[in-house]
Parts: structure tokens; sequence; C-alpha cells
């Protein structure tokens, strides 16, 4: 195990020394929005009575890669799978550019392949909290301190 800051796992995961799942790529970038500890404890501090939400991941195929929908999102279904009892598969034929640049709503992460990830988010978290910064695994430009 060694420490990193969010802006250094981030640059190992780029560089494939280390690997982490979408969730995890997501957190880290929301937490490139601090600048130090003590301010990341600040606002959680601030925060922590206003509620949290629960959320399912929706994967939508696409023909060169994947986007894992999160609420918010224009394409993100009404009634998603919480069980997967209904074995909803979503898939289309556009390339992953297409559909990105088709919208205008994103809370989505976009996966390209397992190493190159990018969170996409434009609207209003909920609850008081902070929306990731928008990172490409492939160009990172966050300045975290932590």
């Amino acid at each position: 195990l060694q420490w990193a800051s969010p802006p250094e796992a981030i640059e190992r995961f780029k560089s494939q020394e280390i690997w982490f799942a979408p969730p995890q790529f997501y957190e880290l970038c929301r937490l490139c929005n601090f600048s130090s500890l003590h301010e990341l404890h600040k606002f959680s501090s601030d925060r922590a009575l206003e509620g949290c939400e629960h959320w399912m991941p929706v994967m939508l195929t696409a023909s060169d890669g994947y986007i894992q929908l999160l609420p918010g999102d224009e394409l993100y279904p009404e009634d998603p799978d919480y069980t997967g009892e209904k074995k909803i598969i979503m898939s289309t034929d556009k390339k992953v550019e297409d559909l990105m640049k088709e919208g205008s709503v994103f809370h989505r992460i976009v996966i390209k392949n397992i190493n190159n990830l990018s969170v996409q988010v434009n609207i209003k978290a909920k609850y008081k909290h902070i929306n990731p910064l928008v990172i490409n695994s492939d160009c990172s430009d966050c300045s975290s301190r932590l």
C-alpha cells in the first residue's frame, strides 16, 4: 500500500500502474475539488446532515465503448433495474462521441476502454454535494493537494 493524493492516483491510473473501477475514478475526480484535507473535512462537516442519494449506474453499450449513466442524465431510465431481474440491456449503434455531441444533460462515466475513462457531469448535485471535476483518464489537469 502507498498513499497517493487523488491527482497522483489518477496519474498512476493513466500510466497503468494501478487500476480502479469507474465508481472509484468518479470519486477521485470528486476529491480533486479540494485543495487540502482541511477543506475536505469542512465540506463534509457542513453537508453531513443534508442526506445522500443512492445510485444505480445503468450501462449503455455504444459501438466503440460504454457509458455508465447516473441519475439526472438525460438517457438515464425512469425505472432502472435495481435488482438485475429485468435483464434490461441498453445499446446503440452510435459511437460514444456522437452520443456526447447529441446530448446536453450529462451525469455519466464514459468508458472507451479499461484504462480510458472520463467523467462528464453538468447537472447540479443533490443534497449540497459537489460534482466531480470533469477529468479524462488520458489527460488530467487536477490540482488538488490532498
